[in-house]
């Protein structure tokens, strides 16, 4: 089977990140390049393209896989030549970060006070039994930050000593980074520290605020997810099956803050023609 287009273009990729279909993201621009960023896209992995082959062996052989530098040219271009060279599909962003940014997609801050997710796997530390608001960040680790998170879940009296055992990140415990603030959720300091732009994620936030914090006016869809998380929680004896359920629900509730909140259904159905 031939493989598809060298190229991706950015509308396509960018309406992919952040959700189940997004491809394995690299960003190779060369270390000075990538040091004086601020951005990269949401999900994507900083790797070396002289130890190309010793990263490409990490990538799983059925995967598909997108590459950006700065502008598309000779970084990103070679390491997807020598990718494909190996049978891996892989193609490079047209244009490279420079327009995937131009063109709005989502992209998340580098900095110092965060975790470097670019760089390799992140591991994070929660409370058990995870419902709105930790479900909703623990969708946004693995959609716009690190898809190869590793996540912990423990009672709440150990999550800051097993952050320390174990160099992970604590989340939405009170005094850590990620955690509530005022009227403010763990996921809204997500998209805050990030610097998440998106307009659909933070749509998303609204809900899982009000959902969260009991201000079920706050958005519509609100009490929903309070009635769907409450649920997932009560239906599942393991935190690793509330997540992966929970990822369906919020992939579905970003898609549908991204296509389709101006969408009616109505009853009753045409009838059949005669």
């Amino acid at each position: 089977m031939s493989m598809p287009s060298f190229w991706i273009q950015v509308d396509d990729l960018a309406a992919r990140v952040g959700t189940a279909r997004a491809p394995i993201l690299y960003d190779v621009c060369c270390a000075e390049a990538f040091a004086c960023g601020d951005r990269v896209i949401a999900g994507a992995k900083w790797r070396d393209l002289s130890t190309l082959d010793g990263w490409a062996g990490e990538i799983p052989a059925d995967a598909e896989v997108v590459v950006n530098c700065l502008h598309g040219h000779q970084m990103s271009q070679s390491a997807v030549a020598r990718l494909r060279h190996k049978g891996i599909n892989a193609r490079v962003v047209e244009g490279g970060i420079a327009a995937y940014i131009d063109a709005d997609g989502v992209t998340v801050a580098k900095s110092d006070a965060l975790p470097e997710f670019y760089a390799g796997p992140t591991r994070w530390v929660t409370r058990e039994q995870p419902q709105v608001d930790r479900i909703a960040c623990l969708w946004f680790i693995k959609r716009f930050a690190d898809p190869t998170a590793e996540i912990l879940f423990v009672q709440a009296e150990w999550v800051e000593q097993v952050a320390v055992e174990f160099d992970a990140v604590p989340f939405d415990i009170q005094g850590t980074d990620f955690s509530h603030d005022g009227d403010k959720c763990s996921f809204d300091a997500f998209l805050d520290r990030f610097g998440v732009e998106d307009k659909a994620l933070h749509h998303v936030a609204r809900i899982v605020r009000g959902a969260d914090t009991g201000q079920l006016d706050l958005e519509p869809q609100a009490a929903g997810l309070l009635a769907l998380s409450l649920g997932l929680s009560a239906a599942n004896d393991d935190d690793r099956a509330t997540l992966v359920q929970g990822m369906v629900i919020y992939d579905a509730l970003y898609s549908w803050c991204r296509n389709a909140t101006a969408e009616t259904h109505n009853w009753p159905a045409q009838a059949a023609s005669q």
